[in-house]
């Protein structure tokens, strides 16, 4: 068996039965005693959490399927593992390699080509091993994992390279266009890599003070900082069509309908009407269609990195997102053609917020 840790919110009875395999880092001594970052992926099946029978569980399906998650959920690696080479026990084994089967040691060794005594460390997460798809009678939607928030990065990423992708692109722009990807966000953001980390206030900082030299004064940050938009770029919940009830009456986000933009009273998310405005308005000069999020009073309301960064930075944002079904599962879904209008939303707003905010003046 493989000891796991959870990760966030997940639906974790998705991950029963499902064929999956370890991707992360490892860290790998080389010869001449560097050590190395390497990125692994393990493509083939290589661990499974089995269900337990309806035979020996007569009342789940009455009673509902409540793993736990300390004892259900541990994977299974094998049933036969092989001993470890007797060189190898002579040699004696590290902390780090104690602390996990050598069977799973020797099969990351194969697939980055090293010996087992060069791995020294190991940061791993399990992945389901099926691959993205097309599904749907008319090929309309994406069945993948990891839509939250790979999809939204991707978008944002293609449409900064897409839009800047000549001189004359940028020749007329007064701002500078970027994009800023974080980790974390499903567990309060607050790490090294995540958005309560400064990283993008000082990237920021960095930027103007590398642009302004000489000529401008001490407050030149600060007025960039305020003359600045973020999109904050998610995933948002569609409307189940088993379970519309749970969205509030006249928000019922569609997948296929455009963009949500997220709205709440609390600050949850960080739209404001100023922001909302700006970012419809891109849309509607490009004929892009936009959906509207409220969730309901008498149910919580997730957040986003967005409140993070505008009271952390001082930004002016709209948070966002494309609808999927099915958020936290090993296995989500989409619409097809919401990445299409969600890419070409964000190009727009790159090429088009600058003249489309110089527009709006504010009491």
């Amino acid at each position: 068996m493989l000891n796991v840790q959870t990760y966030g919110g997940g639906l974790w009875h998705t991950w029963f039965d499902r064929d999956l395999s370890v991707a992360g880092r490892v860290i790998v001594r080389a010869r001449d005693g560097s050590f190395l970052h390497k990125l692994v992926k393990v493509k083939r099946p290589l661990l499974r959490v089995p269900t337990l029978a309806i035979h020996l569980n007569r009342t789940v399906n009455t009673d509902g399927f409540k793993p736990n998650l300390e004892t259900h959920l541990v994977p299974l690696l094998a049933t036969k593992p092989e001993e470890a080479p007797a060189e190898s026990k002579e040699k004696g084994t590290s902390a780090s390699k104690a602390a996990h089967h050598p069977l799973l040691m020797q099969i990351l060794s194969d697939e980055l080509g090293c010996d087992v005594d060069d791995i020294v460390n190991i940061e791993l997460n399990i992945c389901d091993t099926q691959p993205s798809c097309l599904g749907g009678a008319n090929n309309e939607f994406i069945f993948s994992g990891r839509l939250d928030n790979l999809a939204s990065s991707y978008c944002a990423l293609r449409a900064l390279v897409d839009s800047c992708g000549s001189p004359g692109d940028i020749s007329s722009e007064h701002a500078i266009r970027m994009v800023a990807l974080f980790d974390n966000e499903e567990v309060g953001s607050d790490s090294y890599q995540g958005a309560g980390a400064p990283t993008m206030f000082q990237a920021m900082r960095r930027i103007v003070g590398s642009l302004a030299n000489s000529y401008a004064g001490e407050s030149a940050f600060d007025r960039a900082i305020r003359q600045s938009f973020l999109v904050s770029a998610d995933m948002a919940h569609g409307v189940h069509p088993n379970f519309m009830d749970k969205h509030e009456e006249h928000h019922r986000p569609e997948m296929h309908k455009g963009l949500v933009i997220k709205h709440n009273a609390n600050q949850r998310y960080a739209t404001s009407g100023v922001t909302s405005f700006l970012f419809k308005e891109v849309a509607k000069l490009h004929n892009l269609p936009t959906q509207e999020f409220v969730v309901r009073n008498d149910m919580g309301c997730g957040s986003t990195i967005g409140p993070i960064l505008a009271s952390g930075v001082g930004i002016r944002t709209v948070d966002c997102g494309i609808a999927q079904l099915s958020m936290h599962s090993v296995r989500e879904v989409c619409g097809k053609e919401d990445i299409d209008i969600a890419y070409k939303h964000f190009k727009a707003f790159y090429q088009t917020f600058s003249s489309i905010d110089r527009k709006l003046i504010v009491d």
